[in-house]
């Protein structure tokens, strides 16, 4: 049976796992996660282990990017299990601190964020998101000391976000973005997905079919506003009650008026049941 990776739980042991992968001429890649670890997250692990990385693995649920009205509480949390899959693709460590040790009594700062991080469309609808996930990213970017850290683009304004904070306060971490990892009908591998009824699961998938047509349509010369309004059609039709359609410049994310003004993605994101999903891809 594959061996489990080490965990730690304090700041020492983390500074003295970090220094033994070190010593052993590694460079570190950082896998940030709320665990509930899916193929998804298993195929970032993959993507560093690929570049010769020794992996750090943080699992911890941020109770800073969740507003009081968010699923904190019930977010799931599968540690054992986490460490079983984390054992068949080679990570090396994994940090687990207790938020105590996260956010210790007497706690006060925050990264405070522009650009990507106020496009209008998570931060629309999580105001608090950004400022929680850019604090806590940096706070693990400093304890790990990572060379790469590894971002799905499923959350692609994350993405952004994240990597503009590293380039613009000289942290010396790349930070790399790794394809969506799909279900076979095309559902964007989530932990939030566990949350789905069996039929809400069996419609999911039409927000990557929508995608895909208003990417087409985009290519094909549509109008960036007409092709937006049939795909919030659809997704409406579905059963979903919509936050946003968008078609955004890639990497500013602000709002484009023609493919011209490119690169392009399309990000949505959209609520069925009780379940928030989002998705984007590359039109």
């Amino acid at each position: 049976m594959p061996r489990r990776p080490s965990v730690v739980r304090t700041m020492p042991a983390l500074h003295r796992a970090i220094d033994q992968l070190r010593n052993r001429n590694g460079k570190v890649a950082l896998v940030p996660t709320m665990g509930a670890l899916h193929d998804g997250h298993l195929t970032l692990v993959r993507n560093a282990k690929r570049r010769g990385l020794k992996v750090v693995v943080s699992i911890f649920v941020n109770p800073t990017q969740f507003a009081p009205h968010e699923d904190f509480l019930s977010y799931p949390r599968t540690l054992h299990a986490d460490l079983d899959k984390l054992a068949t693709v080679g990570a090396e460590l994994v940090w687990a601190p207790a938020p105590s040790v996260m956010y210790p009594e007497g706690f006060v700062s925050r990264i405070a964020l522009d650009g990507p991080a106020i496009a209008g469309l998570e931060d629309s609808f999580r105001p608090h998101f950004f400022g929680g996930v850019a604090t806590v990213v940096g706070k693990l970017f400093n304890q790990c000391r990572p060379d790469f850290a590894m971002f799905g683009e499923k959350d692609y304004q994350q993405l952004k976000v994240v990597s503009r904070m590293a380039r613009d306060i000289d942290m010396r971490v790349k930070v790399v973005g790794v394809p969506t990892v799909r279900e076979r009908d095309g559902l964007a591998m989530s932990s939030r997905n566990v949350y789905l009824s069996p039929d809400e699961r069996r419609v999911a998938p039409i927000l990557y079919k929508t995608m895909k047509d208003v990417a087409a349509r985009l290519r094909a010369g549509a109008e960036v506003g007409a092709a937006l309004a049939g795909g919030c059609a659809a997704i409406t039709t579905a059963g979903f009650a919509i936050d946003y359609l968008e078609a955004r410049h890639a990497e500013t994310l602000k709002p484009v008026a023609s493919m011209k003004d490119g690169p392009v993605r399309i990000l949505v994101a959209a609520k069925i049941g009780r379940t928030r999903l989002i998705d984007n891809m590359k039109a």
